[in-house]
């Protein structure tokens, strides 16, 4: 299945920005931006290589696409178009409820909607929350989030920002929340732990054992684990217990075999999970393995003590981090 993020936010929040930043830190990563028009997105002009119809190529393979109006039906065309990326994101216009547009998404087979991040302007989103007559579009927005980016945090006072996240607990009740600045947020944060492909882990030894590490540079605000399960596992307790905000989670995602041996796909994205059929032919971590995990956090707020007790782990030698 391949990992799709919807990119909402009302208007000047800095979606485009946020996926400008993205695309720059793709790190060979094929990424394809979708969106209605091309007018409706600024791409960086130095990141466009060439345009053919209504695909813009951009550098590191990454592409730019317009899809028209029917999102479904350019979706569904998009591999007629391009070759296959790794992940794709769909910036949605500013008024456009992210929530539907992720709906839509799961029409699509083969797609697979990876979660929903929100990008709000910290100055003006409690005004325009307020509005009369855009407010209730403003806050469906935030309610849907799974990964709220609070942009341009540098234009108000701590007090404020205190303030706004008191609010935001009240408006986007489930979403993890990050403050930013020009929308600088580390890419595997925005495209998640689908999109953290790594090569197999070693095989474990019988009995129920972790390895865990950093999967690539945290880039400041994050880091990531990766553990590997063996013995019996409950994929739909496992997806409960990685979306305690008491972990300090931002994304988790995993491949993982129930006691029949069956897989099973389980994320978790703020305090939503999903448990889904593994596609055909989907690996574990090695053939003795139950589940492999990859876990990305806040740095600092990612507890590994307690992680390990709700995945019943004792004596699991605690992540490095950089």
């Amino acid at each position: 299945m391949l990992p799709t993020v919807v990119v909402g936010g009302y208007l000047g929040a800095g979606k485009t920005t946020l996926v400008n930043r993205v695309l720059r830190g793709a790190g060979g990563r094929r990424i394809a931006v979708v969106v209605n028009d091309f007018g409706e997105i600024g791409i960086d002009a130095d990141l466009i290589e060439s345009r053919d119809g209504d695909v813009l190529n951009l550098a590191g393979g990454c592409v730019c696409c317009a899809v028209g109006s029917d999102l479904v039906a350019g979706l569904m065309a998009l591999p007629e178009r391009i070759a296959p990326p790794d992940v794709v994101l769909i910036e949605t216009s500013g008024v456009a409820l992210p929530g539907a547009v992720a709906r839509a998404v799961r029409l699509v087979p083969g797609l697979d909607a990876d979660g929903i991040v929100v990008v709000a302007d910290a100055e003006t989103i409690r005004t325009r929350a307020d509005d009369p007559w855009v407010g209730d579009t403003v806050r469906q927005q935030l309610a849907e989030a799974d990964l709220l980016v609070l942009n341009k945090t540098d234009l108000i006072g701590a007090q404020a920002l205190g303030a706004l996240h008191a609010w935001l607990a009240d408006v986007a009740p489930r979403a993890v929340r990050i403050d930013a600045v020009d929308a600088d947020v580390p890419p595997d944060a925005v495209l998640g732990a689908a999109a953290a492909a790594q090569p197999p882990l070693p095989p474990l030894s019988a009995g129920r054992a972790m390895r865990s590490g950093v999967l690539r540079p945290a880039l400041g605000l994050f880091e990531s684990r990766s553990i590997v399960l063996d013995g019996a596992l409950d994929p739909q307790a496992l997806a409960r217990a990685l979306a305690d905000p008491a972990l300090g989670l931002v994304r988790a995602k995993g491949v993982v075999r129930d006691g029949d041996g069956v897989p099973w796909v389980v994320q978790a994205v703020g305090l939503r999970v999903r448990v889904t059929p593994a596609p055909p032919g989907t690996p574990a971590a090695d053939p003795a393995a139950s589940a492999r995990l990859v876990l990305i956090g806040l740095r600092g707020a990612l507890d590994a003590g307690m992680i390990d007790a709700r995945l019943g782990l004792h004596g699991a030698a605690a992540p490095d981090r950089s």
